[in-house]
């Protein structure tokens, strides 16, 4: 039995030992980042004035919070830009496509970007067979000719994507 208390009493240390060695470790990190700072020049270096009249923000130095907020405001902006050429606007119309079944398990969905391009895919149902049809959307346009319902889904997603265009007559002409 005591041998396995002094097993246990010699873990406990072993992990004492290792977590003073990480504090150990942060605070000589932490002093050399002060030594670093100390060192700076004490003057002040006056901003760059743009073209505009505004003063430019002095460029942060690397690892600073500023830079890496900086950092973090570019890759958020690319990521936005993104994301308005990604599928992300969904309408789905579900109907009876005929008048002998009931259950509205056919379906129009529209899926675009923020640009209207994209496609309307149909599901058209009935007691024997079921048939699907794509189309191709071009901003809030398509070539081919839509059914009422898939009308009816890319007007849904129309009005989502972009709030001005909300007036039917207000739709850009296609280059066919």
């Amino acid at each position: 039995m005591s041998s396995t208390l002094a097993g246990a009493f010699g873990i406990a240390a072993l992990f004492v030992a290792v977590l003073a060695l990480v504090f150990a470790i942060q605070a000589l990190r932490a002093q050399s980042g002060t030594a670093k700072a100390a060192k700076l020049p004490a003057t002040p270096v006056p901003p760059e004035v743009q073209p505009t009249g505004q003063p430019q923000q002095p460029e942060a130095r690397p690892g600073t919070v500023k830079s890496e907020l900086r950092r973090l405001s570019k890759e958020l902006e690319e990521a936005r830009g993104e994301m308005r050429q990604n599928l992300q606007h969904l309408a789905v119309v579900r109907y009876d496509a005929f008048g002998d079944m009931g259950g509205r398990l056919s379906w129009s969905m529209a899926l675009l970007d923020d640009s209207g391009d994209g496609v309307v895919l149909t599901s058209i149902n009935s007691r024997n067979d079921a048939r699907s049809y794509a189309k191709e959307i071009k901003a809030f346009q398509s070539d081919s000719k839509l059914s009422p319902e898939e009308g009816e889904a890319l007007d849904i997603v129309r009005k989502e994507a972009s709030p001005g265009l909300e007036d039917p007559d207000h739709q850009q002409p296609t280059g066919s």
